[in-house]
């Protein structure tokens, strides 16, 4: 979204060009390098209007990690797994590379912002073994498959970014498959260790 400087736009709409732009700069430089200048000067505004919005850099940085989040509930839904869950994962990475990345790269690494990573990954790891069931009997193996499941999505997910987003068609089936085998994975490996 590029407003000129200076124009006229209801206050919950500049703030989303504030957090988008916030999105872009903090993708590119870090939360630390990033100044709020370089925020206003992405949104092409003022540090004045950014401080308007928003009561420090550190309050941008977690309505950027918000809106991820949000739009990840609003994609994949809240509790639950589906078999739309890896494309509706996939789509939102497409449509907010910098966003997802933000989420699941960048924050991880900012101490002060690792715990909304680490609540998100405990959430998924929780659901992942809940969707597991009976399927990883051995209950090892299925806190194993359970907290590589959501790694191995996030990681394709993101190197499939990275790779210039080949076959978007197919990426969801391509990252459901790779899950497939760490399930079977797990599953072979509990039933031969409890022979």
């Amino acid at each position: 979204m590029c407003v000129a400087l200076g124009a006229r736009l209801r206050r919950a709409d500049r703030r989303e060009q504030i957090v988008l732009a916030a999105t872009r700069a903090f993708a590119q430089g870090g939360f630390a390098a990033t100044s709020l200048d370089t925020v206003a000067a992405e949104a092409g505004v003022s540090r004045v209007i950014v401080y308007r919005h928003f009561e420090s850099k550190a309050d941008l940085y977690r309505a950027v990690l918000d809106r991820v989040n949000t739009r990840l509930l609003a994609a994949c839904g809240e509790g639950g797994f589906t078999d739309d869950t890896i494309a509706e994962l996939v789509k939102v990475a497409a449509d907010d590379p910098d966003g997802f990345r933000l989420m699941f790269q960048y924050s991880a690494r900012e101490a002060e912002f690792e715990s909304e990573t680490s609540e998100l990954r405990a959430e998924m790891t929780s659901i992942t073994r809940a969707e597991l069931g009976d399927r990883v009997t051995d209950p090892a193996w299925a806190a194993w498959a359970a907290q590589l499941c959501p790694i191995v999505a996030i990681e394709a997910i993101i190197a499939w970014l990275d790779s210039g987003e080949p076959d978007p068609d197919r990426a969801a089936e391509a990252i459901r498959s790779a899950i497939a085998a760490v399930i079977r994975s797990a599953q072979r490996t509990g039933v031969v260790r409890a022979s």
